[in-house]
């Protein structure tokens, strides 16, 4: 009795040892990702945004964090706010994407990264420094003017912002 149950054991085995593997081995080699992948960036185009905290008001999780000063410019229009602190903190964030909804000028965006991996919960804030200086490569959620453009995340080129707009 105790070597049937080996041998359909071993049977298992040898029927999977020889089937081509589900799994990749993922720093050597990765799937292809689709263009409207939410990742843990977010891209931020300084130039569109006006300091209005829509962003900020509609996060359900109150994760991104504005403090404005009155700018002086478009004063007609209603004025634009200078940024001083636009930080958005990842490691709260559960990536639903309504405070890129939210943005009635197209100034934030959901990325594409997923590999920002930290020991330290601190790390997890992204500052308005590193959103400024950040490679600007968009995902297409929610964004039909870069799907009609057939943009890629992972292999179009950084876009500015004059190309991302409706």
């Amino acid at each position: 009795m105790y070597g049937l149950g080996i041998a359909k054991g071993l049977t298992v085995t040898l029927v999977n040892l020889f089937r081509k593997p589900a799994t990749v081995q993922y720093p050597e080699e990765a799937l292809p990702q689709s263009p409207r992948f939410r990742g843990e960036e977010f891209v931020w185009y300084e130039q569109r945004c006006t300091g209005c905290a829509s962003c900020a008001k509609f996060c359900p999780l109150g994760i991104i964090k504005i403090e404005t000063h009155p700018g002086g410019t478009n004063v007609q229009e209603g004025q634009s706010f200078a940024i001083d602190v636009f930080d958005i903190d990842i490691g709260r964030c559960m990536f639903c994407g309504l405070c890129v909804e939210a943005c009635p000028y197209d100034a934030l965006f959901m990325g594409s990264g997923f590999e920002r991996g930290t020991y330290r919960r601190e790390d997890l804030v992204i500052p308005v420094e590193e959103l400024r200086q950040a490679e600007k490569r968009p995902s297409t959620w929610f964004r039909p003017q870069l799907e009609a453009k057939k943009y890629s995340p992972q292999t179009g080129q950084p876009l500015s912002w004059e190309e991302v707009g409706r």
